[in-house]
């Protein structure tokens, strides 16, 4: 088996490397997103924390999954061969105890990714469907990696992920060089890059282990209302929408304590986590605008004056087309008498949205000049009587 490139050998990437330590101190945190480019140890990293968690099982998720291959379903080789209702554990099972990494966690549908927030916060899944009732332990660490040029998740369901990293590539040159080096050196001689780096992976697992048995007692790590205080204010100036974002920040900085073997919890690390916690909940408004009251809708202009409207011609009938003095259809001419508008050159044209608006009054004179303009063109028609 080849081994796992080391976690303690991950360079250029602090922040992603503490977010799945915490992640892996506190389960209840919900996960970590991991937004960033191609090549940034997003996999590498996910891999590397199974193997310090061994003997723990890492597990990827493929996209075409359904959600029976994910939480479980009827196994149908039993319910056949004896009539038997048994469960078939899914892709949740399989991950208890490890990690679950999801690639391209925005391209799944929705309702998958809806299970895997409530399973990795409860650490329980319960299947009721397919005439089973059944429900087990489902304790893992989800990582879920995304670009966000593919799209986003729903705001949501980015809620209730726990934490969130923003990779970037690698700029300076050095770092580059160094990074690039230790991956040649684990492809060439894999076993003897793990061995070079054993005794600090052997001491980054035991410190996991201790953090995770301080984090899971209660007694411990307590919160005190300074803390509560700075988070609180953390998450105002955020402008984050409930209260799910001030729960992750306290077990994030309750975590990031225990990984560093405080006696007690401090304003520093909720200072170091805020950002890890707020990268994905934050406000994306300007500031200055939080507290500015919506700008009052400009005011209708008063319509125009016009010339009082000539009330339309009564139509001639045919028996009195003879008549020596019979009523003239006001024209153009008559219209530009009276006082009213002449259509403008496109009139019945489409409009574009940002022409000004025309008033009511005025919208009216322009309707009946083109209606007095067309009963003098019919008047004006071969073969009509004058």
């Amino acid at each position: 088996m080849t081994p796992t490139f080391p976690l303690s050998a991950i360079q250029g990437q602090p922040q992603l490397v503490q977010a799945l330590l915490l992640a892996a101190i506190e389960p209840a945190l919900g996960g970590v997103l991991v937004q960033g480019p191609r090549g940034t140890a997003k996999s590498t990293a996910a891999r590397a924390l199974a193997d310090v968690l061994a003997p723990a099982p890492f597990v990827t998720l493929p996209l075409g999954a359904s959600i029976e291959h994910v939480v479980g379903s009827l196994d149908l080789a039993k319910a056949l061969a004896g009539s038997e209702v048994a469960f078939a554990p899914g892709l949740l099972a399989r991950a208890h105890g490890g990690v679950l990494y999801v690639d391209e966690i925005n391209l799944l549908p929705d309702a998958i990714v809806d299970v895997l927030l409530d399973v990795a916060a409860s650490g329980v899944n319960r299947v009721e469907r397919d005439g089973i009732s059944h429900s087990h332990a489902a304790r893992f660490v989800l990582i879920g990696t995304m670009n966000p040029e593919e799209g986003m998740l729903r705001p949501q369901l980015l809620d209730r992920l726990g934490l969130c990293v923003q990779l970037a590539n690698a700029q300076d040159p050095q770092l580059r060089s160094a990074i690039v080096k230790a991956r040649l050196r684990f492809d060439l001689d894999p076993a003897g890059f793990a061995q070079a780096h054993a005794a600090e992976q052997a001491r980054l697992a035991e410190r996991l282990r201790q953090a995770r048995l301080r984090c899971a007692d209660a007694g411990q790590l307590p919160w005190s209302d300074a803390v509560h205080g700075e988070v609180a204010q953390q998450c105002i100036d955020a402008r984050v929408d409930g209260l799910r974002a001030d729960l992750v920040m306290l077990r994030a900085a309750r975590a990031l304590a225990a990984w560093e073997g405080s006696e007690g919890i401090g304003a520093r690390h909720v200072a170091a986590v805020a950002p890890l916690v707020l990268l994905h909940r934050a406000s994306q408004a300007p500031a200055d605008t939080a507290q500015r009251p919506a700008p009052s809708p400009a005011p209708i202009p008063a319509p125009a004056p016009a010339s009082t409207p000539v009330p339309p011609p009564s139509p001639t009938p045919a028996g009195n087309a003879g008549q020596t003095n019979p009523t003239p259809s006001p024209g153009p001419a008559g219209a530009a008498a009276q006082g009213l508008q002449q259509p403008p050159a496109d009139w019945g044209r489409p409009q574009p949205l940002a022409s000004a608006p025309v008033a009511a009054l005025q919208a009216d004179a322009l309707a009946q000049a083109a209606l007095e303009a067309l009963a003098a063109k019919k008047a004006r028609a071969p073969g009509r009587g004058r």
